[in-house]
Parts: structure tokens; sequence; C-alpha cells
């Protein structure tokens, strides 16, 4: 490796590792916006949370990549031209494209890598994810009894507090209502306090002053019942906190997700999935011939035309009785209900089969489209960077952002139209790679011929040239005139 390589080499390194980083802390962020309303009020131990954060993070890196090489390398290359050290290059005899070769090497090693972690890790990140996710939805809030509010998240019981004192202990005018042993009864207190247990499974309200009204039905099942009031100067009531807890979800629950699948895992997953469809196929069939066993010779003589045959008749019916006809039609509706609801539950089945196999598709396309998203990005990035010649965060941050945008929508526009078979799988996924790269191919060419595409003196000497050509007009045709 010569030492313009190496040099190219470290100038990329540098930016790539710091805007990987950057983008990836974005994309978090943007996941933790978007289940806010998941996490909140939970009463989360800052373990779960950094577990939840750990496995989403893992599944964002195939994306962040593709960002980080695009303003990685127009940093890079347009560091590079505004010090004029591309100038120099070029004055050398050095092509842009011998110049770029080193980092289309690394930028394919870091799709290559892309592909590996999403093949291997991805999957189990996804599942771990997927599962913890699902029971921090599933679990109902933290214990938080607000004033004047019904509580009714602990099961069997309702609880309303008048006032709470500063200290979130001391409480006032308590009311508990009570089935939770299959029996009615209401506890009614002037003052408590609400303490949890050493282990914190229990909630203890040790109540003063009140009145406990029972329920009471007849033992003998005579379906009598009475009501039976006992006062209180002292009473202890424990709540079991389980229901509050995060419950754990066995991760087989989700395993079955093509998200949660490598390549070869993907590749059974079709296979399986179109042998249903076959089987189907056969169950149709084997239904519509043991019904309808005169599809198979159908009788085409009475609709052909007259000058065929002469006891030609118009129609169908024309050829049953009269007095036969009601039996006939009502026979026939008959049938055809019955036929209808038999095929509609196979049919359903296997449009949704047909769709599972789409999801499966995408997700095997999608391993293969954001790691090949890196080279793509990369054969933008480094010509635009040459042709801006600004280096820094802002103008690349820019163009970045631009070309990010564009790619991520005609990516999520692919992936939909794939997923809703619109459009294949393959050509839905790679969508986003075919629509740029055509703009990659434009822009390496002009890097080539050292376009001024985005050089400001170029189009303000281009409009002075065309305001010289409209003033010139004007004059020769104000003198022929």
């Amino acid at each position: 490796m010569k030492k313009l390589d190496k040099l190219i080499i470290k100038t990329f390194l540098g930016p790539f590792v710091a805007t990987f980083f950057v983008t990836w802390f974005v994309l978090i962020m943007q996941f933790i916006w978007k289940y806010i309303d998941d996490l909140v009020g939970k009463g989360l131990d800052t373990t779960v949370i950094v577990e939840l954060l750990t496995y989403t993070s893992a599944s964002l890196v195939p994306l962040a990549m593709p960002l980080a090489v695009l303003l990685s390398s127009i940093m890079t290359f347009g560091n590079l031209g505004e010090s004029f050290e591309l100038v120099a290059i070029k004055s050398a005899g050095i092509s842009l494209l011998r110049f770029i070769r080193p980092l289309f090497f690394v930028s394919a090693i870091i799709a290559l890598c892309a592909f590996l972690f999403a093949n291997y890790m991805i999957p189990i990140a996804n599942l771990r994810a997927k599962s913890l996710l699902w029971n921090i939805s599933n679990s109902k809030p933290a214990f938080n009894i607000k004033e004047g509010v019904f509580y009714t998240d602990i099961p069997g019981y309702v609880i309303k507090v008048a006032k709470k004192e500063p200290d979130n202990k001391t409480i006032h005018q308590v009311m508990i209502y009570d089935r939770s042993s299959g029996r009615e009864s209401l506890i009614m207190a002037e003052k408590g306090l609400m303490e949890l247990s050493k282990d914190k499974r229990f909630l203890e309200f040790t109540l003063e002053n009140g009145w406990r009204y029972d329920d009471r039905v007849d033992a003998r099942g005579s379906g009598s019942a009475e009501l039976v009031r006992m006062g209180f100067d002292k009473y202890k009531k424990p709540f079991d906190l389980a229901a509050l807890a995060l419950s754990d979800v066995p991760t087989d629950l989700f395993a079955s997700n093509q998200q949660m699948l490598n390549i070869r895992q993907l590749d059974e997953g079709i296979d399986s999935l179109r042998r249903l469809d076959s089987g189907y196929t056969r169950t149709v069939n084997a239904y519509v011939t043991s019904h309808y066993p005169f599809y198979k010779w159908k009788d085409t003589g009475w609709a052909a035309p007259a000058d065929v045959k002469p006891l030609q008749v118009a129609s169908f019916t024309d050829i049953i009785p009269e007095k036969s006809m009601r039996y006939v039609t009502e026979r026939v509706e008959s049938v055809i209900r019955e036929t209808e609801s038999s095929l509609s539950g196979p049919a359903k089945e296997y449009e949704d089969n047909a769709s599972r196999v789409s999801l499966f598709k995408v997700e095997w396309q999608r391993k293969f489209s954001l790691a090949a998203a890196c080279i793509v990005l990369f054969l933008i990035g480094a010509p635009l960077g040459s042709i801006i010649r600004k280096g820094g965060l802002g103008t690349p941050l820019v163009f970045a952002v631009i070309f990010f945008v564009i790619f991520n929508i005609f990516f999520m526009l692919g992936e939909k139209m794939a997923r809703k078979d619109v459009m294949a799988s393959w050509s839905g996924m790679w969508l986003a790679n075919i629509v740029l790269l055509p703009i990659a191919a434009f822009l390496v060419f002009k890097a080539m011929n050292d376009s001024q595409l985005f050089n400001k003196e170029f189009y303000y000497r281009s409009y002075q040239k065309i305001k010289q050509y409209i003033r010139k007009r004007r004059s020769q045709h104000e003198v022929s005139t």
C-alpha cells in the first residue's frame, strides 16, 4: 500500500467513526421519542432501560452505517479539496478514480461488516428487544395514587384517597373497594399510612378510625345476604404488587417473526410457506373435484351457434322442466353457498400465507440492500465532496441529510410496495439504490472533469453571461427599430 493510500484511509476513518456514533445516537433518540409513552411511569429499573437501549441500538447499526459513510466521505474529500490537496494530487497525474480506490475497498469492507452484523447479530438483538419492549408495553404503570382519583390497576381493588401529605405516605379520607376474595367489601378510614414492605412486593395500608362493610351471602344457598359493619381503631391492609411487576415473556413467542431470522432461516421459512401454498391448492382442487365432477367435461353445446346444431337451445334453463325449476334453483344456490363457505377459509389462509412470504422476502433483501447502500452512498459522497470543496461539518451535513432523506424516502416507499405485492420484493427493497446509482455515476463523471456544479462563482459567471446576452439582444432590437 502506498503512502497516498494510507493518507486517504487515515483521513477517512476519523470522520467515519465520529459520524457513525453521532448518527447512531440520533437514531436511538428517535426510538426513545417513539416509545416514550411506553417507558414513562412504569417504575423501570436502570438495568432494564439500559438493556432495552443496548438491544435497540444494535438493531440500528445497519441503518447508521450508510449515513456515516456518506457524511464522512463528503467531509474527507471536502477537506482535501478545501486545502487544495486534491489539486496537487491531480496535478501529479493521479486521477480521481485512482485516488478514491482505497476508500472504495474500505467502504466495501464496511458493507460486508454491515451485512454480517445484520445477518448474525441483528436477529438476536431484535428478538431480545421485541420481547423486552412487549413486556414493558404490557406492564401496568408504577403504583401512584393521586388525590381524588380512583386507582384500579391492582386487580380486585378500587382505591381512592381524598388527600395526601407532602411526605407521600400520610393519607386522609381513604376508601377501598375490595372484590379480591369473591365477596364485596368496603373499607373507609379517616386517616392512614401508605408504605412498601421491605421486599417491595406488598403495599401496606395502616388505617385508623374507620369502618369495614362486608356483604355476606348465606352459606346454605338460600339466596339471602346480610351486611356486616365492623369498626376499627387501627387496621392493616396489604396489597400484592405482583400484577405491577415486569413479567418475563418467553422469547420463543417472537422467534418465528421474519426480523428475528438470518438468511438461512429465512430461506427455510420461505420454503416451508411455499409448501403450505401447494397444500392449499391440493385441498381446493380436491374439494372442487368431489363436489363438481362435471367441470372436466364442460358441455358447451347449448352455447354453440344455431346453424351448427338444429336442436340448439337459447339458454341452459330452457332444458329444465318448469316443475323442477324451483328445486334446481334452490339446490344450486345451496351448493354455491356451501362452496363459498368452505373455500373462504382456505382462501383467507392462502392470502395470509402469501403476505407472510412477502415479508420474509422483504427481510431477506433488506440485509443485502442496506449493506450495498454503504457503497452507493460512498460513490455519491466522494465525488460530491471533491466538487463542493468544503470541509467541516456544516456544508457536508446539509448535502448528507438531503441525499439520506432521498434514500430513506425511496427505501420506505419500496419496502411498503414490496410488502403489499405492488412491486417484487427485490425491486422494492433495492429501489433506493437503483434511484441513487445513476446520481452517483453522474457525480463521479462531473468530479473527474473538475465540474463546478456546486461553485457559486460558476453560477454567477453564467448569470453575467446571460445578462450580457439579453442586453446585447435588446440593443440590437432598438437599433433595428
